[in-house]
């Protein structure tokens, strides 16, 4: 493919309805300024996506996607149990996707905040929910079959605390020439190694020339990411996970997502700013099982943590590599982020 990655992805934005992923084919035998996209994956609105009607109409029909039929009697089951609770499932709720809604318990607060995370299984057998507002907690889970809701715990999921990280508890220090130059030579400029905030490691203990990608949410240190020039990596212990480069999308409706700290500095060389990328942990393969309760979800935890700024955002550029893992990220994560966005 001859298209650069930043005319497509300058074309990709002006689509509408949709989640685009793009696949960087990073072949390093070539100049680093000029990866290439290989492939390109969209998901809309409009195709394969089962209805799910009003509850004064229901479910129609049951609409086919891939091999499987969504079971439009267990849907209608569920919606009436969840609307007797106050919970309200939109047209766009369907099966096997987490959406957040407004909570009939809390209100969503002063803000009025959709802070209801709400999912019903791809088997379409339970729907469940829980209430992330401040003050609420409310949970719960409604059954297909002839069971009874079991809701109203009002328990918050409590997140282990995290340290607080400063320059100089971490033991950091401005970059030196010498990784100043490696990153030259990957087109990225001082300029937007200042503006991220990277830095290296300091101390007569400490190896030379390792990079910290520091992680930051309204210019604060949350936590640190490490890396050798011959790639090795390591997080810094007991902070809580986000994405990286959280400030820079403080303000977007749309925004790219990228594979690693160095592709977001990539694309910001390239003229988007609005662009973070994930932590780290691609996956193998993609899973066969449902999505876990948010809970459980741990290896995207910083999905979750970075919930507020990922929830006002209209469309989503998954922009990851083009090998195996990389492709399971992408289907992860916009299984995770709703595919019709």
């Amino acid at each position: 493919m001859a298209t650069s990655a930043l005319s497509l992805t300058n074309q990709l934005c002006r689509f509408s309805s949709e989640v685009h992923v793009l696949f960087i084919n990073k072949n390093f035998s070539t100049p680093k300024s000029t990866r290439l996209i290989s492939h390109v994956w969209s998901y809309s609105k409009t195709t394969r996506i089962p209805a799910l009607h009003s509850a004064n109409g229901y479910i129609k029909e049951a609409i086919e996607e891939g091999e499987g039929m969504v079971d439009s009697d267990k849907v209608r089951v569920l919606k009436q149990k969840i609307e007797v609770l106050g919970i309200k499932c939109d047209d766009s709720c369907f099966p096997g996707q987490y959406y957040h809604l407004l909570c009939p318990k809390c209100k969503g607060g002063k803000t009025m905040e959709r802070s209801l995370s709400f999912n019903i299984t791809q088997d379409v057998d339970v729907a469940m929910w829980r209430c992330f507002g401040t003050s609420c907690g409310w949970t719960g889970q409604a059954f297909a079959d002839s069971r009874m809701p079991i809701a109203g715990v009002n328990k918050i999921f409590k997140v282990k605390s995290s340290k607080q990280v400063t320059p100089e508890n971490v033991v950091l220090e401005p970059l030196g020439d010498k990784l100043i130059e490696y990153f030259s030579e990957r087109m990225i400029s001082e300029e937007t190694l200042r503006r991220n905030a990277v830095m290296q490691m300091s101390g007569d203990k400490v190896p030379k020339y390792i990079i910290a990608f520091t992680y930051r949410q309204n210019g604060a240190i949350v936590g640190c990411k490490y890396r050798t020039m011959e790639k090795r990596f390591w997080q810094e212990k007991d902070t809580r996970k986000w994405l990286y480069g959280l400030d820079d999308i403080n303000e977007a409706t749309e925004i790219i997502i990228v594979e690693g700290e160095i592709d977001k500095l990539s694309v910001e060389e390239a003229g988007f700013r609005n662009c973070v990328s994930v932590p780290g942990g691609a996956p193998q393969i993609v899973s066969v099982k449902d999505l876990p309760s948010i809970q459980k979800d741990r290896a995207y935890q910083y999905l979750w943590n970075s919930k507020e700024y990922l929830d006002k955002l209209s469309r989503i550029v998954l922009a990851t590599d083009g090998d195996t893992s990389g492709r399971s990220l992408a289907e992860e994560l916009a299984r995770r982020l709703g595919k019709e966005r």
